[in-house]
């Protein structure tokens, strides 16, 4: 299957994804699974050793300013689903504005990040990756708070998973997900919407919602 960013988009806005097995496989499958990932915009869970770290301030938070990096970073692992076409979409949908990424720095290396793609209120978010410890956590509390703090209402993480769900991460049925997107779809929000993000004030706005 051979797919354009506008065919990509509409799986999306219909609630199904699209996945290789690997790396190296040319072919891709959607997926539309009978229990979705997504994580609560209020349900972020936040550690004491995540808000210390928070709040060492030794990482810098950007987005937009290393989407190939942050893709590279999530598809630098032994088994990805990340292969060459899906790479180059992404790419499309960052130069034309629905694709994002957010990046953690230390000093001038890229050491973390998440990616996804937004379609009205909703943000889809596609992969993560970590290269200092609690890098991604740190990707993930930053996010959510970008995601409340501009007009999103859904944050799909496609599956759940045992480091997902210790954030704060939770299933919903097909019906029900579904149920959400259309109403996120009928939404407008602005990932890029310029605001401030604090480590005291993304830690003191999480805490405060979940």
């Amino acid at each position: 299957m051979s797919l354009s960013p506008e065919l990509l988009l509409h799986g999306y806005s219909i609630g199904i994804f699209p996945m290789a097995e690997h790396r190296d496989d040319p072919d891709l499958f959607w997926v539309d699974p009978k229990f979705r990932g997504v994580f609560p915009l209020d349900g972020f869970h936040i550690s004491r050793s995540l808000s210390r770290r928070i709040r060492s301030c030794e990482f810098t938070i950007t987005i937009n300013q290393d989407f190939d990096g942050v893709v590279d970073g999530c598809a630098d692992r032994a088994d990805t689903w990340i292969n060459l076409e899906l790479r180059k979409l992404y790419q499309t949908l960052f130069k034309t504005g629905q694709a994002h990424s957010l990046e953690v720095w230390d000093a001038d290396a890229l050491v973390g990040g998440v990616y996804g793609v937004a379609l009205g209120a909703a943000f889809f978010g596609e992969s993560m990756f970590s290269r200092r410890t609690d890098a991604s956590k740190i990707a993930l509390a930053y996010l959510v708070d970008r995601l409340r703090r501009t007009g999103f209402t859904l944050f799909d993480t496609q599956f759940l998973t045992a480091h997902l769900a210790s954030l704060g991460a939770i299933e919903i049925p097909r019906a029900v997900y579904h149920s959400e997107l259309k109403q996120a779809l009928d939404l407008s929000a602005d990932f890029t919407a310029d605001l401030r993000q604090s480590p005291q004030g993304v830690i003191q706005r999480i805490t405060q919602t979940s």
